[in-house]
């Protein structure tokens, strides 16, 4: 796969898949009506959204005190490459509020992760792919059933079935539908 380095872009198109979630409003704009926002913000010149998830309502983790979250995943083409992608990423959590520097599992108003890019093995200081936890985790491989059927985590090759298979029951069942 071609790319440009200076430009941050690739030479092809190269589909990715997008993990959204958040837990507190943002400007009195509840999560499960930011998110239809942010897919909206995500699609532009250098991305385009192919396939938008349902929203799913997940209790807090750590602390199942704090407010649920709800979680989202898109299926999205990109001109860019992966390290520019995450820019844009952390660009648009900034445009909704939100403030990078607190704990890995504090309550915010927006959470975007890549989950996968292109099948690529990416470990860098800054990123490494595929997303190191997705593939344990309920809340983001529910709403990424719905946009990618299909996909497969290229550490393991399990397919995305299979690890949904192998979560622990009540981690699937603390994930609702809402959307």
């Amino acid at each position: 796969m071609g790319i440009d380095p200076q430009m941050g872009q690739q030479t092809r198109p190269v589909r990715a898949l997008i993990a959204l979630g958040g837990n507190l409003p943002w400007q009195d704009i509840a999560p499960e009506l930011l998110l239809p926002k942010v897919f909206d913000a995500l699609d532009g010149d250098e991305i385009r959204v192919l396939a938008r998830s349902s929203l799913w309502r997940t209790p807090a983790w750590p602390d199942p005190s704090a407010p649920a979250y709800v979680n989202a995943a898109a299926a999205i083409e990109t001109i860019m490459n992966a390290e520019a992608l995450l820019q844009r990423l952390h660009a648009i959590e900034w445009e909704f509020g939100r403030v990078r520097g607190e704990g890995r599992n504090q309550s915010r108003t927006l959470d975007l992760d890549i989950v996968d890019f292109g099948g690529q093995q990416i470990d860098m200081p800054d990123l490494t792919l595929p997303h190191p936890r997705a593939a344990s985790r309920a809340f983001v491989l529910l709403p990424l059933q719905e946009v990618a059927p299909d996909w497969c985590d290229p550490v393991s090759r399990q397919e995305i079935g299979a690890l949904i298979a192998a979560l622990p029951d009540s981690d699937v069942s603390a994930c609702v539908r809402i959307g």
